[in-house]
């Protein structure tokens, strides 16, 4: 009974720091403020193509640019379990982006919020860590636990970029595939990154590769001329 009760206590404790975790360490490491009359009014009209809604939103500071002309990260990410979601963003979305970059970028994040992505990362974690707990307090037999452990894994992440590719296709209905993956390579160019397609070693990965999504994108357009 105690190893049942350990194994479950992994698999909660797991999924409730892949899902609030990032949420207290953004509000806990990060420079935020709350965002002005004028922002949230800004806000407001680029979330809304996307349907993109949420109970609180967080602005980073990005500063001045460098002398050497760097640009901000451009960061929309929505954080936190469903009733506490959090929009957290730089402040260059606000005063650098072209507006279709930013609706595409508040596009993505409000498919990733519809499809459940983030919940679906955290159960995918406590599953896989429960079943590895399984293993280490012998609750099941070493081969077979093991054989749980890839089998839920590899499940896991296949599932996972379903999800996120359902989640890109969601934004797409909304505001235009073009607009979404040209949000994506906008902002893979500012941050000084190429988006690269994936191979064998992205199949260990959640999240598709960036490339990947792009051209599932750009497909999805071609498809609808």
């Amino acid at each position: 009974m105690l190893g049942v009760a350990f194994v479950l206590g992994v698999a909660v404790v797991a999924a409730l720091a892949v899902s609030v975790g990032p949420l207290y360490a953004a509000d806990r490491f990060r420079d935020l403020r709350e965002p002005t009359e004028a922002e949230r009014a800004q806000i407001a009209a680029l979330a809304e193509p996307g349907g993109l809604g949420v109970e609180r939103i967080a602005i980073e500071s990005t500063g001045d640019e460098g002398d050497g002309g760097e640009r901000g990260p451009a960061e929309v990410a929505v954080r936190g379990p469903p009733r506490r979601r959090v929009l957290f963003l730089t402040e260059d979305v606000l005063t650098d982006l072209d507006e279709d970059v930013a609706v595409g970028l508040f596009a993505a994040e409000a498919g990733r919020v519809a499809t459940y992505y983030a919940e679906f990362r955290a159960v995918a974690v406590g599953a896989v860590l429960a079943a590895l707990a399984a293993v280490v307090t012998a609750l099941v037999p070493f081969e077979s636990g093991f054989a749980a452990v890839v089998a839920v894994g590899l499940v896991s992440f296949w599932a996972g970029r379903r999800v996120q590719y359902a989640a890109d296709a969601r934004a797409a209905d909304a505001v235009g595939a073009d607009r979404v993956a040209d949000a994506f390579e906008r902002v893979a160019e500012r941050r000084g990154v190429e988006p690269e397609t994936g191979d064998w070693s992205t199949w260990f990965e959640v999240q598709p590769p960036l490339g990947d999504r792009v051209e599932r994108l750009r497909g999805r357009s071609a498809g609808e001329e």
